[in-house]
């Protein structure tokens, strides 16, 4: 109870301050305006921004969806077998060090406008992380467990289910959390950059238009929904954890 009632200490004076700032006009209220001004504004824009976040978020899913199945899926088989990892590591390696926005203009021009490009860059933008994780998780059980579990028979689907999966379970957890916010953000990148109707969109046009307040709204908005995946990603990690 003392820990989350500092924690609500913080951010309410946290608030303060940046009220406090914003009216003694010790901060360019054109930039950041004051908390007051972008609670007013939230209530304004709240009713046009649902849709645009709900066309966001749903697009988001797809591509985590996509990115963790092909991520987990891809990690398990290569990391399992040594001689393909290495034989693929530099590749994935360069590939996850590539700025996937220089892949942005070819997937617009191939597949055009709408949802499909946001799907696919999401799914990008979230594959490498996951993937990499995964492969390190693979990589890092204990050779004996699996050296053990063969001795005693065990069959290659065995292996999987009832050594490797649950050893990477953290593994696996973690990629889950990153793959949500790279998803996200390749998915507000597009919508801000190829004009695809959603949140980014309607972030790149207020902040164009320097509607300031506007700008913060959207933002809290996203911030919040973007907080709430994370914590439900992480009840579904202790339940992952006890099963474990």
């Amino acid at each position: 109870m003392t820990i989350r009632a500092l924690q609500a200490a913080s951010v309410g004076a946290a608030l303060l301050l940046w009220e406090g700032a914003a009216r003694a006009r010790l901060v360019d209220p054109l930039f950041v305006p004051a908390p007051t001004a972008v609670a007013a504004a939230l209530g304004q824009v709240l009713g046009e921004a649902l849709p645009a976040l709900g066309r966001t978020v749903a697009t988001a899913f797809v591509a985590y969806a996509l990115s963790v199945g092909l991520g987990v899926g891809l990690g398990l088989v290569i990391g399992a077998r040594r001689f393909l990892g290495d034989v693929l590591s530099p590749f994935l390696l360069a590939a996850y060090g590539l700025p996937k926005i220089l892949v942005l203009p070819w997937i617009v021009l191939i597949l055009g406008t709408g949802a499909t490009p946001a799907v696919v860059y999401g799914t990008l933008h979230g594959l490498f992380p996951v993937l990499l994780l995964v492969i390190g998780g693979v990589r890092d059980v204990d050779r004996s467990l699996i050296t053990t579990a063969r001795a005693f028979g065990a069959r290659p689907w065995q292996l999987y289910s009832r050594v490797i999966l649950p050893a990477i379970v953290p593994a696996v957890l973690a990629a889950m959390r990153l793959g949500i916010v790279f998803a996200l953000l390749g998915v507000l990148v597009v919508e801000m950059f190829a004009g695809v109707r959603g949140m980014g969109f309607e972030l790149s046009a207020f902040a164009n238009a320097f509607q300031a307040p506007e700008l913060f709204a959207l933002t809290l908005l996203v911030s919040a929904v973007a907080i709430a995946i994370g914590l439900v990603l992480d009840g579904l990690g202790e339940r992952l954890n006890r099963w474990r």
